[in-house]
């Protein structure tokens, strides 16, 4: 646990979650309080330790949860509690980013801070834009400054003036508003009509978007485009360098990613939507995570403690779920054993994840299906032997019975134990309601339970998922959502994350994918 009584203040980076540092990441799980801002990746929130508080303070435009003096002293008054807090902030935090407002605050207090630097848009926006602030044969030299000011103030602190014949690269934060009497400004000032420009909405965010253009004419094509906040403007001739080294976004030189800029609702559990995340976000999705599952130990493990206890009776232990193997080496550790307790049973593994799950205990399992629906895996198990073999199915509390039904026809004795349950995350309901409100794309359900609890969170309100096509993992996870009302648009071929992404890829992949409508109907919200 980090020091009592200290603020850090984290540069979260510019919107790509996985441009936060080390160990801006290390303090982050560690911390109390998570003081927050509006343009930083809500993944990132999930680092946090699961009972740390987290106090929202952003800015979007017309409205602001705390003023700048509020969120000072609400630093100051965590951290004289005795609390570590971590104020999370776009960027750095000491580049326009009034980072160094609240240290001084802190300072004036005695409150002992850290600063942890962090990966600035001024740098970032236009490096994803392919767009390098230096080059040794065009730019040696770069500028940034903040355009939230109306340079034709006659008291500008800016001295655009010598900016406008200093040459190299220049870049302007927070300059949208401001934008053509700024580049009026630099022109009158000496700037050359025809210098290159590129504007980078939501720059390093999946929804980037880049426009270019010459000093005289850019702001014209940003308005026409239908740019708004956040957008820089990266001024000077390294912008030419874009047409051959954009890498990223839709219109880059690399193959396309056919998901670029869908919002895709992920309802695994904490634990199990990292792979999923990361294989859309390979694809070009934003990818918004909202546990609409929690696995937890069972409240009482007397059965399940008895079933394990008489291990070697069983010929077969036959695994549902990776949760099911976790859940399961869980007990066994409490009771003094590990995988040599099967040694004298054979073990089944429902699932290609199932698999990798036992092989990270030493296990490689004996059976894995073609296919992981419950009745192909019972048409599968057919062609063995069943008569008079014990099996034993540990799953969740509210596991589906197909298997256990299917295997008892063939002959088998099964004895079906629970081994966790799945839950319904407290408090999810709210922010479901606003990932919904803000657009949605796709959502996806990985399992029958998934789509009870979330309906569950919305309170059964099927309305706030129209518009949004449902992808299923499987076709169990599909008869459940159309038991309960909802439209299946897709069912993954192959029964794990890597055929679901594979199956979205295909629906989408031929059609011309431009920024979502949903996305901007969440953006003019003012949310991220």
């Amino acid at each position: 646990m980090l020091g009592k009584g200290k603020v850090y203040l984290v540069g979260a980076g510019p919107g790509d979650p996985g441009l936060i540092t080390v160990k801006g990441l290390r303090v982050l799980s560690q911390a109390q309080v998570v003081v927050y801002d509006r343009l930083l990746d809500p993944s990132l929130l999930q680092h946090a330790a699961p009972d740390a508080e987290q106090v929202f303070v952003g800015k979007a435009r017309g409205r602001q949860a705390l003023t700048q003096e509020q969120i000072n002293q609400l630093l100051v008054d965590r951290a004289s509690a005795g609390q570590t807090v971590v104020r999370l902030k776009g960027g750095d935090p000491f580049v326009f980013g009034r980072g160094g407002e609240e240290a001084l605050a802190l300072a004036q207090h005695g409150i002992p801070f850290e600063v942890v630097p962090g990966v600035t848009s001024a740098i970032a926006a236009a490096a994803y834009a392919g767009i390098p602030i230096t080059h040794r044969r065009v730019a040696t030299c770069f500028t940034v400054v903040s355009g939230s000011e109306d340079p034709a103030k006659p008291e500008s602190s800016i001295p655009w003036d010598v900016l406008a014949r200093t040459g190299g690269t220049l870049v302007v934060l927070m300059g949208w508003n401001a934008l053509e009497s700024i580049l009026r400004t630099l022109g009158s000032q000496g700037m050359a009509a025809d210098t290159p420009v590129a504007l980078v909405q939501w720059g390093t965010w999946p929804q980037q978007r880049t426009v270019t253009g010459v000093l005289a004419d850019v702001a014209a094509r940003g308005r026409q485009a239908g740019l708004e906040p956040p957008v820089l403007a990266v001024i000077g001739p390294v912008v030419k360098l874009r047409e051959q080294l954009r890498w990223f976004g839709p219109d880059s030189n690399t193959a396309g990613r056919p998901l670029w800029g869908k919002r895709v609702l992920i309802t695994r559990s904490r634990t199990q939507a990292s792979r999923l995340r990361a294989l859309l976000e390979a694809q070009g999705a934003l990818p918004l995570e909202l546990p609409a599952i929690e696995i937890a130990p069972l409240e009482d493990c007397r059965k399940l403690d008895a079933a394990l206890a008489r291990l070697n009776h069983f010929g077969w232990v036959i695994f549902a779920s990776g949760n099911a193997v976790d859940s399961v080496f869980a007990r066994l550790e409490g009771l003094g054993k590990d995988a040599r307790a099967f040694g004298g049973t054979q073990v089944g593994a429902i699932g290609p994840a199932t698999a990798e799950a036992l092989a990270r205990r030493g296990i490689r399992a004996d059976f894995i299906p073609a296919r992981s629906a419950s009745e192909a895996v019972v048409d599968e198990l057919s062609k063995r032997p069943w008569a008079g073999v014990p099996v034993l199915l540990p799953a969740a509390d509210i596991g589906r019975d197909v298997l256990a039904q299917g295997l008892a026809r063939l002959g088998a004795q099964v004895e079906w134990v629970a081994a966790y349950r799945t839950v319904t995350p407290a408090g999810a309901g709210g922010q479901a309601r606003q990932m919904l409100d803000q657009g949605v794309d796709v959502v996806t359900f990985a399992s029958s339970s998934t789509v009870r609890n979330l309906l569950e969170l919305l309170g059964g309100d099927k309305a706030a998922l129209e518009g949004s096509l449902i992808a299923c993992i499987g076709p169990a996870t599909a008869a459940t959502a159309r038991e309960l009302g909802l439209p299946v648009g897709l069912v993954s071929d192959e029964h794990n994350v890597e055929g679901l992404v594979d199956a979205l890829v295909r629906h989408f992949g031929d059609a011309e994918i431009p920024p979502t409508h949903l996305y901007e109907r969440g953006a003019r919200q003012g949310l991220p």
